[in-house]
């Protein structure tokens, strides 16, 4: 049985790309050639059993048996030696290749914890993408009661594409949940408009606590004068006494 993004990718996709991308022929369309998976144990590597679990998990993963990749160099301060089991890879390519690119994308990247989408700036610049996975156990072949330790892999999807628009192109048909990324000319735009609409409201809270200080300063100076004017008014009896002379006078 055909895999189903494979049929798709030769009735519909094809025909498709080769507009888009403006070919002149058919075998110019950008294609899947392989899947590489790699599982890196690092100082875990000299473990034996540590690297047994990690080939078991990789080949659960990609329904392949898992190939154990040596050092070729010696590193004294890594404790590395030539030859040396450092990890395990699985290549991937026909019709297994679109059933785990189905299954990765259908139902392994959607169980990711805080999934936003992956990036766009990944590509190689020759129309292959590379994609890490930080814990295995987002695969549903993996069973989480069996898994020793949470290891991450390395996915790289190699294509024919002859540049990073015609891969995007290609992965986009998939249906590759790629995550949307504004320039970085936005970017700086939007942060200095953010600074400054934190800097306008201090200056307003600047002005309006300025007024308030200058009109508390006039009730202040208004009471005041009240008080004064209040005290210096006479009296009732005042005036009286200060209108008899003048009428003796006259």
């Amino acid at each position: 049985m055909i895999a189903r993004l494979k049929e798709l990718y030769e009735k519909n996709f094809k025909g498709q790309l080769m507009k888009e991308l403006s070919l002149n022929n058919i075998n110019q369309v950008p294609r899947l050639e392989k899947i590489v998976l790699n599982m890196g144990l690092g100082e875990a590597a000299s473990d034996r059993g540590k690297i047994e679990g990690a080939m078991k998990d990789l080949s659960q993963i990609s329904g392949q048996k898992a190939v154990t990749t040596k050092a070729k160099k010696s590193v004294a301060s890594f404790k590395l030696r030539e030859g040396m089991n450092i990890g395990c890879k699985v290549t991937l390519r026909k019709d297994r290749m679109y059933e785990f690119l189905d299954r990765l994308i259908n139902v392994s990247l959607p169980r990711v914890r805080d999934f936003r989408g992956i990036s766009t700036k990944s590509f190689d610049k020759r129309g292959n993408y590379a994609l890490g996975i930080k814990e295995q156990i987002v695969f549903p072949e993996i069973n989480y009661d069996d898994v020793d330790s949470i290891r991450g892999l390395d996915i790289v999807i190699c294509t024919s594409a002859r540049s990073d628009e015609e891969g995007f192109a290609l992965l986009k048909k998939f249906n590759f949940p790629f995550r949307i990324e504004e320039p970085k000319e936005v970017e700086q735009k939007t942060s200095s408009m953010q600074e400054i609409k934190q800097s306008i409201p201090k200056e307003e809270e600047k002005e309006v606590t300025t007024k308030e200080e200058s009109i508390s300063k006039d009730e202040v100076d208004s009471k005041e004068q009240a008080v004064i004017e209040e005290t210096n008014q006479p009296t009732s009896g005042d005036v009286e006494i200060q209108k008899k002379p003048e009428i003796k006078d006259k």
